[in-house]
């Protein structure tokens, strides 16, 4: 029986990550949380690491796609941070950006970790940037290694 299973070292990955500049205060936490651990436990190179700032997270999924098809990326995190308001629009937002990322995944045979963050208040979105519930964005960066290791193992 075979087992495969990633590690998250990379060192010679090539990360793009995609951050939404709306709600930049948060977002801000989620990329040095990404950017710490995709170099620290990681291996990545700094050069190796692209940060792309999109006006929010609506926009993220087509800056994913274009970083995806360049062929310039091995892997791409994805993050913003969507809080619910009164309206219908979080509902819109947070799904056709998971929706559009999944398909660039799919698209282009390319791990593209979901670091958006879809919560109900200012205060979830802090504890999920780097207090209580963890970074997000370190998570997400280090979703995209172990699958870029996952997806490598497969192959060979």
């Amino acid at each position: 029986m075979r087992t495969i299973e990633g590690s998250v070292a990379a060192p010679a990955a090539r990360v793009a990550i995609i951050v939404a500049r709306f709600n930049h205060f948060i977002n801000d936490s989620l990329v040095t949380g990404a950017v710490d651990a995709l170099k620290r436990i990681g291996q990545v190179k700094d050069d190796n690491i692209s940060v792309i700032w999109v006006p929010g997270a609506y926009e993220i999924p087509l800056a994913a796609q274009a970083a995806a098809k360049s062929g310039k990326y091995d892997g791409v995190v994805a993050l913003g941070t969507v809080i619910r308001g009164s309206t219908a629009h979080f509902d819109f937002v947070a799904g056709e950006s998971s929706s559009g990322l999944l398909g660039t995944s799919l698209a282009f045979d390319i791990p593209v970790g979901f670091g958006i963050l879809t919560t109900e208040n200012l205060e979830q979105s802090i504890e999920r940037a780097g207090t209580k519930a963890g970074n997000k964005g370190s998570e997400a960066a280090l979703t995209v290694l172990e699958m870029l290791n996952v997806l490598k193992a497969i192959k060979e």
